[in-house]
């Protein structure tokens, strides 16, 4: 590799906040290397400028909301793990060609073993965008041959539901705004962004479902507080992204010595940093 030293990013729609280059940076000062790590802002319409534009310093990116699944079409090669789950959010760059992969499947399956979720008996996804077809990979993975999709729009979920059929899962459709008719299930996975799932606290606290909320900032969230006040167990975002981001540093460096624990000390000082000043 040539031009400098080896680079990698974040890229996505908003990124400001992203704890991505808090983790590859404390990984990177770990493993002796001087490698750089910044957050882009990009949106869908700037990806295919912005990936032609890349020079042979370029190790690979981290790709969020909106770019895992815009983003197939533009790479030269894609795991089949990426191809069947319809969205790739590590790039790496290897001799002139871009590669794709999926941690995001990894990372939940990780999360959810690491707090004691990983053998689910029935689970509900809320949200059906690329977060929510990893979640249903990873249900899969686990072991569930079902699960229960609630969402807004049905007619936009459908790359979603076809996902989860093609990891083997039978997906029952369900709309967020009668969630409370999907309950039942002894896991809810909570893909929605922002305050959506607010709304739904009260309904999936009282089911006494785990909670697995991909959200990590700010923790814990009005659905993660309802849950935990009700008895219950909630699990954040913050595991699920260590655990991504330690895989793409393995994929974009070709070390498999990842100091998972620097990254994991690196990632909860700085949200206490973030809390703090909030």
């Amino acid at each position: 590799m040539t031009g400098g030293s080896p680079r990698a990013a974040v890229l996505g729609s908003p990124v400001v906040h992203s704890l991505s280059p808090v983790l590859h940076r404390a990984a990177y000062a770990a493993l002796g290397l001087g490698w750089e790590y910044t957050a882009i802002e990009c949106d869908e319409e700037r990806l295919p400028a912005l990936l032609d534009g890349l020079g042979p310093e370029w190790a690979g990116l981290s790709l969020t909301m909106p770019l895992k699944r815009t983003v197939l079409p533009l790479l030269d090669d894609v795991t089949e793990l990426a191809e069947r789950v319809g969205g790739a959010n590590t790039v790496v760059f290897r001799g002139g060609r871009r590669y794709g992969d999926n941690t995001d499947v990894g990372g939940i399956v990780a999360a959810l073993t690491e707090a004691g979720l990983g053998r689910p008996n029935s689970a509900l996804v809320l949200g059906g965008g690329a977060t929510a077809a990893s979640a249903l990979a990873a249900l899969s993975e686990l072991g569930l041959t079902s699960a229960r999709l609630a969402v807004r729009a049905p007619e936009r979920a459908v790359d979603t539901v076809v996902v989860g059929n093609r990891f083997g899962l039978d997906i029952e459709m369900h709309m967020l705004d009668g969630v409370h008719d999907a309950l039942g299930v002894d896991l809810v996975i909570s893909t929605l962004p922002g305050t959506a799932a607010d709304a739904f606290a009260a309904p999936i606290a009282a089911s006494g479902a785990a909670l697995f909320d991909v959200l990590y900032t700010p923790w814990p969230t009005t659905l993660a507080t309802a849950v935990t006040a009700a008895g219950g167990t909630a699990v954040g975002g913050f595991p699920m992204l260590l655990h991504q981001a330690a895989r793409q540093v393995a994929l974009m460096t070709g070390r498999e010595d990842v100091p998972l624990d620097a990254m994991r000390a690196a990632g909860e000082a700085e949200l206490l940093r973030r809390l703090t000043d909030a």
